[in-house]
């Protein structure tokens, strides 16, 4: 049987809910690996576990030694921005895809259905 249309979004059940609920986690799907605050950190991170990157980080390094610097500082080091942020780019759409799916998944209206047939909406 199908909910009215009149019923309250949480029930009226919602101040008991809030009161047994308050200690427990909330049921929301987050898939996504990143926040405002550690998408910097964490991707860097990421980026310098792969063995190419930490090869042109090394001779980035190894060019400010004035002894065996082969190339002009600022080219040893343009390979490796260049990566660094096309890849960073990439992680972050693809996050922000997880997280607008993730959004679209968990504002979806559902059906709580009771075996007296009363059904509310969440």
């Amino acid at each position: 049987m199908a909910c009215s249309s009149g019923a309250s979004r949480h029930g009226p059940h919602h101040a008991e809910y809030h009161s047994i609920s308050k200690g427990y986690q909330g049921n929301g799907i987050r898939t996504t690996k990143y926040t405002l605050l550690t998408f910097i950190p964490k991707n860097l991170f990421e980026q310098f576990h792969r063995v190419a990157n930490l090869y042109f980080l090394f001779l980035a390094m190894l060019n400010w030694i004035p002894v065996v610097e082969a190339f002009q500082r600022e080219i040893t080091m343009i390979p490796l921005v260049v990566v660094l942020t096309v890849i960073a780019l990439k992680d972050a759409m693809e996050d922000y895809r997880r997280y607008c799916y993730d959004q679209r998944i968990n504002n979806t209206l559902t059906h709580v259905y009771k075996m007296n047939k009363n059904c509310h909406r969440w």
